[in-house]
């Protein structure tokens, strides 16, 4: 019996892997798409947007706790954690089966297991029967995701303290929670869990939350999650965790202060990911391994001939949407599409979604002195834009950082309500090479929030009308 044999072997069904089957199909070339467990990856599946669903309903719960503020009457609001989640993996499993669909629909094999490298050309399928069958490739694009980062002592045992999985499916509301890490996903954690009532605090090692965002933008979100309730620890670690009946102690170290003891119902711990580089049958192959991900040229090649990277594996920024830009990208340079252009990471935006919501793309203030540039800067406040106000959302900032001499636009970092619907606008500015002159003279529709963009970026060369 021969062995089956395709152009193009994907090794991961995620953000990044399916998109690369489906735009190799599409370029002519045979695929196959090997996934041990869930089409859509940990994006769709347990990241991405089943946190968004749970978020919406914090949101939702938010908004109805203010009802008095719009002239309604509401009676005690109460909700079920049950069906919070239920409605959330609903949300997950009509979208994984979304994209079993869509590969069907584009002719992708797809076969289940665990993908490995079988020497030039070969890539391994181990099943969970045990068996394992061998397929022939013309190139192999590796897409295996990440897993969430343990710390020494730290660990999570999916009871006491959590990874994001064990979080986005409590089976009760946790009166006292205890999220480490401030990064995005921390954050979101936070934001969910405090609008629901629980009491919650926050530990980051370094100086300041959301700490890969502007530091203007970063303390303004800092302020309204103190405002709402949030506890929060910079410059601090978590040097022991004490479980006990049903709860948490922890021991949170200030730089340069005495240890707090504080007891919690449950810890999320959300220090970072860990590219899934084992068992990939790397170790006789060209590919090099940096830490935790597979290095990798502009062009998604690794140093093996055929065998590309793409996604979290491939290092930062860890975002789906850079894995899917990735993917396409690498199905292309493999069809020997012409007039390619490398990926430009800096014009990746960065979006959280807790409330207010974060959303930045190219350089921050900070960074653009560092680099040597000379800087206008832009900044316009949620409170005074008609809609914001006419939300009920006047808490949030635009900020905007155009070079000096060129009118580029360097960066984009805002916080507040919908920022993560009104970054593209920034990001697809940046793309086309926008100066402050075609920002100016684009008319924004009113009323909206999208005003304050314009608004902005008029603030960097002292034009702001409404300020």
């Amino acid at each position: 019996m021969s062995e089956a044999q395709y152009d193009v072997v994907v090794i991961g069904g995620g953000p990044g892997g399916y998109p690369a089957a489906i735009r190799a199909r599409q370029l002519g070339l045979s695929v196959a798409l090997v996934e041990r467990e869930h089409l859509g990856g940990t994006c769709l599946n347990w990241g991405c947007i089943p946190t968004k669903a749970l978020l919406r309903t914090s949101e939702v719960h938010h908004l109805i706790e203010r009802a008095d503020e719009f002239g309604l009457s509401v009676g005690d609001v109460s909700f079920d954690v049950g069906k919070i989640v239920k409605r959330s993996r609903q949300v997950s499993k009509r979208l994984s089966t979304g994209v079993k669909g869509l590969l069907k629909k584009n002719k992708v094999d797809v076969l289940k297991g665990t993908g490995r490298l079988a020497g030039s050309g070969r890539v391994a399928v181990d099943a969970a029967d045990g068996t394992t069958t061998e397929i022939v490739a013309g190139s192999v694009i590796l897409a295996p995701g990440a897993r969430a980062r343990a710390l020494p002592g730290l660990e999570p045992d999916g009871e006491l303290v959590w990874s994001y999985k064990e979080a986005m499916v409590p089976t009760e509301l946790p009166g006292r929670l205890l999220v480490v890490g401030s990064g995005a996903i921390g954050i979101e954690f936070a934001s969910f869990y405090n609008d629901l009532g629980a009491e919650v605090t926050v530990v980051e090692a370094l100086p300041r939350i959301l700490p890969v965002e502007d530091e203007e933008i970063s303390g303004v979100a800092h302020k309204q999650f103190e405002k709402q309730g949030i506890t929060i620890h910079t410059s601090a670690t978590v040097s022991q965790l004490d479980k006990g009946n049903g709860e948490v102690t922890a021991t949170i170290t200030p730089e340069g202060s005495d240890p707090v003891v504080a007891t919690f119902d449950r810890v999320i711990l959300a220090v970072g990911i860990v590219g899934n580089v084992e068992g990939l049958g790397l170790e006789q192959t060209g590919v090099e391994v940096e830490r935790t991900h597979i290095v990798t040229n502009e062009w998604t090649e690794t140093g093996e001939a055929n065998v590309y990277a793409i996604g979290d594996v491939a290092g930062p920024p860890w975002l789906a949407h850079k894995a899917t830009h990735e993917g396409v990208l690498c199905a292309e340079r493999i069809a020997g599409v012409q007039g390619l252009h490398p990926m430009k990471s800096e014009r990746i935006p960065g979006c959280t979604y807790c409330r207010p919501q974060i959303a930045s793309v190219g350089m921050s203030e900070a960074a653009a002195l560092e680099a040597g540039r000379e800087v206008r800067v832009g900044r316009f406040p949620f409170r005074g834009n008609g809609k914001a106000i006419a939300l009920g959302e006047m808490e949030g900032l635009v900020k905007t950082v155009f070079d000096a001499g060129t009118g580029e636009l360097l960066g984009a970092h805002l916080v507040g309500a919908e920022v993560t619907e009104l970054i593209q606008g920034f990001v697809v500015a940046m793309n086309l090479e926008t100066t402050e002159a075609e920002l100016m003279h684009t008319v924004f529709p009113h009323p909206t929030l999208s005003e304050m963009m314009h608004e902005s970026t008029l603030a960097a060369y002292d034009r702001a009308i409404h300020i």
